[in-house]
């Protein structure tokens, strides 16, 4: 197994090491204000939505995980069947390791097999080459790409990048394909003067990633002989990071720390179209297999359209009045000034 193979599954290890089904976190400072008379009815067509021209069954869907190695081609290929079954879309693990390894195609590629004619996402880091990334997507036959940004995951790994000069290379990435491009943060929050910039250079699809779920600073710094814990901290909690990017975009996608259906609700009530959920659903797909994830989101689907009735909504996009612990809302205060609204 390759150095970077064997990263990839240390990576697995080690979010289920660290991973918490009870750990609170920002969306616990957001509080929905709920209508004593909603007027509505439960109704499984009321959080159908369409993405890049697919239609899909709800507006969560199974974030980037892994690739590149056996057992993440395991992974892949059930969440491909399960994403197919299910009607959501799939974004892959980050695929640059292609550029280097290109016999680990595979281990990304059974998710299309699984699952032919849904909406799948494809994932590179900001350094790979354009064409490289063009071959990747044609590869996969993917219908969008996610462009991560993990500072704070290299600046502690061991082998992590050092050149973080991006913006330039992530602009001749997406001239090159021929697929719309997500800029995704991973787990420390996009924040408000990144999203500007990002935003002049061209691009229009964000995804928050915020701190709250899976903490990338701290796997690397377990992976570290000499870590840098005191990192461990340093992102954007999602929520806050989400209210600061919905005055500035409307193509907003709200990830990090989601643990349920009522998070998925307030993540669209704080401006998302789509929400994305990652190691939550690992945790199940390795703890219950491919039968209990499938029944998991099964039940996610049907709760979260409970929840659109409980609330008074029928149909996307969601526009449901909340408030803001006191923490919340003060950071929120100091910070809002940097969105230039």
């Amino acid at each position: 197994m390759s150095q970077r193979s064997k990263r990839k599954e240390e990576h697995l290890a080690l979010t289920q090491m660290f991973f918490n089904a009870q750990k609170t976190n920002s969306f616990d400072q957001v509080h929905l204000l709920r209508p004593a008379l909603p007027e509505s009815r439960v109704d499984a067509g009321s959080i159908k939505s369409s993405w890049f021209g697919k239609e899909l069954a709800a507006p969560f869907f199974i974030n980037a995980m892994t690739g590149g190695s056996e057992k993440s081609r395991q992974i892949n290929q059930q969440l491909g069947q399960i994403a197919a079954k299910r009607g959501l879309a799939l974004a892959l693990g980050s695929a640059s390791i292609l550029t280097k390894e290109a016999d680990q195609l595979e281990s990304f590629y059974v998710a299309r097999e699984a699952d032919p004619d849904g909406l799948l996402i494809a994932n590179v880091n900001p350094l790979t080459p354009p064409a490289d990334a063009a071959r990747i997507v044609s590869d996969l036959k993917a219908d969008a790409l996610q462009i991560h940004l993990n500072v704070a995951q290299e600046i502690p790994m061991p082998e992590g990048d050092r050149d973080f000069v991006w913006l330039d290379r992530m602009q001749e990435i997406s001239e090159a394909v021929s697929v719309p491009v997500i800029v995704k943060e991973v787990g420390s929050g996009l924040d408000p003067v990144s999203l500007r910039k990002l935003q002049a250079a061209g691009f229009s699809w964000f995804d928050i990633g915020g701190a709250g779920g899976t903490n990338f600073a701290q796997i690397e710094n377990s992976r570290s002989p000499y870590p840098m814990n005191y990192l461990n901290d340093c992102g954007l909690p999602t929520a806050l990071a989400a209210l600061l990017a919905s005055p500035l975009t409307d193509r907003l996608i709200v990830s990090g720390g989601v643990r349920n259906p009522l998070d998925v609700f307030k993540g669209l009530a704080l401006g998302a179209s789509y929400v994305g959920v990652a190691n939550h659903f690992l945790h199940t797909l390795l703890n219950e297999g491919a039968a209990g994830l499938d029944e998991e989101i099964a039940r996610w689907q049907e709760e979260l359209a409970a929840i659109f009735a409980l609330y008074g909504q029928s149909c996307l996009p969601v526009k449901q009045p909340y408030y803001l612990d006191f923490e919340l809302m003060n950071q929120f205060d100091q910070l809002k000034k940097f969105t230039g609204k």
